[in-house]
């Protein structure tokens, strides 16, 4: 019986004294630091050539534009254009009847013809009392009203040159002619379509060559185009990318940066004008404005998978030994999968590009496959 019962307490015991054995195991592997270590690939941080250039949506727009409206009424009689034709300044474009007009400015020369001749004779009138009046021939009083005669008759006669002054602009007005040179819309009437002062809108005329490009930019950037506006601006320093991706071969210049800023947008407008000899710009085509930056030449150049961002501010993980810490970073340019660091980072250090969604401040780290060997791509350009 005691056999019995020595056999049984052995197979309890065996089994726990095994777990325990394997229990210390465990808590030792638990406490070594490799098996701690995040296995992480790292690159070693180098600068590369740069060309950094800030991307806005902008929208061309012509340096000059009018509305074409009648200012006489009447019907058109001649159309001298034909739809989306290049004008030049001072080139026909529309006639209104002439007709009236040119009756009108027959009757006001007329009516200056006769103001002119009733001052003649009222001057005669009034030379020839004065001398009579001299030899006390004449009444005072009658000399006065030949002078007050000749003063009527001047009032007549400019009131006269007024109105063929007044019919001559009418007679202007009733053919329209370019007010500049550039490209004619297509025409909102046809031949025989009756008009009157400021309706309808016969056409719109705006100038191609030069154009211009509007962008829409937040007040924390009005010093810097403010400065590219006041200093020397290099050739390339605005350029165009048209939606299809084709790169624009003439560069522009800044010219203008709207009066204010906006109350509520708290953004201003700013324009940069082109040349457009080919006519590709069109108005109201929506393109890509490029701007250099300050991300050029040799700058420090990292993926952009190496970045981890919290509550605005950017970071990296930098290995120093065996552990990595946090450190903050400013960020430039970004092209393809890599982006320029302005500041935080130099030449030489090496930061975490994979494994970092397991890392935090002061962790240990197993580094681990041949990334840091390869050379970066898709460089900023």
């Amino acid at each position: 019986m005691k056999n019995k019962y020595t056999w049984l307490f052995a197979a309890i015991i065996s089994p726990t004294m095994l777990v325990s054995c394997g229990g210390d195991d465990a808590g030792q592997q638990q406490m070594n630091p490799m098996a701690m270590a995040v296995p992480v690939n790292t690159i070693q941080v180098k600068q590369q050539s740069v060309t950094g250039r800030d991307t806005y949506p902008a929208t061309v727009v012509p340096l000059q534009e009018v509305e074409l409206r009648p200012q006489v009424s009447g019907y058109i009689t001649n159309i001298f254009v034909q739809d989306g034709q290049r004008v030049k300044k001072g080139q026909k474009l529309y006639e209104i009847d002439q007709n009236k007009y040119q009756a009108g400015i027959q009757q006001a020369r007329a009516s200056l013809q006769s103001a002119k001749a009733n001052l003649a004779r009222a001057e005669k009138d009034l030379e020839r009392y004065e001398r009579l009046a001299e030899r006390d021939a004449i009444a005072k009083q009658q000399v006065d009203y030949a002078r007050t005669e000749v003063q009527t008759a001047r009032a007549q006669v400019a009131a006269a040159q007024a109105q063929v002054s007044s019919a001559s602009t009418d007679l202007s007005y009733s053919v329209i002619n370019a007010p500049f040179s550039g490209t004619i819309g297509i025409s909102q009437v046809r031949v025989g379509a009756q008009v009157s002062p400021g309706q309808p809108l016969l056409n719109t005329i705006s100038s191609s060559d030069p154009i211009a490009v509007d962008i829409v930019i937040n007040e924390s950037e009005l010093g810097r185009f403010t400065n590219l506006q006041q200093g020397k601006q290099p050739d390339s320093l605005f350029t165009i990318r048209f939606n299809n991706g084709e790169q624009y071969k003439h560069s522009g210049k800044l010219v203008a940066i709207d009066r204010a800023i906006g109350r509520r947008s708290g953004t201003t407008t700013v324009r940069v004008q082109f040349p457009n000899p080919d006519e590709r710009l069109v108005p109201g085509m929506t393109v890509s404005l490029n701007v250099l930056n300050q991300d050029l030449g040799e700058q420090v150049v990292i993926p952009l998978k190496s970045v981890s961002e919290q509550l605005g501010e950017y970071y990296v993980y930098v290995v120093q030994g065996d552990s990595v810490v946090q450190q903050n970073v400013q960020l430039g340019t970004r092209v393809d999968g890599d982006v320029v660091v302005r500041e935080g980072l130099k030449e030489g250090q090496q930061i975490v590009t994979e494994g970092i969604q397991r890392l935090r401040q002061g962790a240990k780290v197993q580094l681990g496959g041949p990334e840091q060997s390869k050379p970066q791509t898709g460089a900023a350009k």
